[in-house]
């Protein structure tokens, strides 16, 4: 996982309640077995028509947005089905944050263990932050844990096992490997599987008695 300390980025705001995992990414594209080429299908029922042809007054779709890395959006964003690939796909587009009102816990935790960065903010600060334009840019320290826009500074209250994992770029199977000193030891201290088993050994004892 990247490491994430400090991002200054583009905003793209979809400033909708309720987006959830089948606006994000609807079912018919999660065949892929690979975290990477679900970019072109975020929003995907929104992004195109009926013929598969770009929506021009979809926000992703005009070319000031093709650079956005932070998304802005409103409550309940990610709700759903559990499906991973709908921080894949937020990812595998660009972004590096989503800020939201609130979000769906399932959601939140895959975006966590991804390297996507949900940010959780009231809601008269996203309506602040919901003005923006492409010639904006916004500014999140997670070292500090605040976002800053313009003349306006938030402060965000973020997990402290999660901020660790992204301040340092750790996902869960690094974190592990962060004790594998330990885990050796442990390994190191097990018993011998070539040894008898239970079974192995009443059978010898019967054979012993029969004698």
């Amino acid at each position: 996982m990247e490491k994430f300390t400090q991002h200054i980025g583009k905003p793209a705001v979809i400033h909708r309640n309720n987006i959830d995992t089948d606006q994000l990414i609807p079912k018919q594209f999660l065949k892929n077995i690979l975290r990477t080429g679900y970019g072109i299908s975020l929003f995907y029922d929104w992004r195109y028509d009926q013929n598969g042809k770009p929506n021009p007054d979809f926000i992703l779709n005009q070319p000031a947005y093709q650079d956005a890395t932070i998304l802005i959006t409103g409550s309940n964003f990610g709700s759903g089905s559990s499906r991973e690939h709908a921080a894949w796909a937020l990812i595998d587009f660009g972004f590096k944050a989503v800020i939201a009102e609130s979000f769906g816990p399932i959601f939140y935790m895959n975006a966590t263990k991804n390297g996507l960065l949900p940010i959780q903010l009231p809601k008269d600060q996203i309506a602040i932050l919901a003005t923006a334009t492409s010639q904006d840019q916004i500014k999140i320290d997670l070292i500090q844990q605040t976002v800053a826009f313009k003349d306006h500074v938030f402060s965000f209250n973020f997990e402290e096992m999660y901020r660790y994992k992204f301040i340092n770029g750790l996902d869960d199977i690094a974190i592990t490997m962060t004790h594998e000193a330990e885990i050796t030891d442990f390994e190191a201290k097990l018993p011998d599987f070539a040894a008898p088993m239970p079974g192995d050994m009443a059978k010898s004892a019967i054979i012993e008695t029969s004698k």
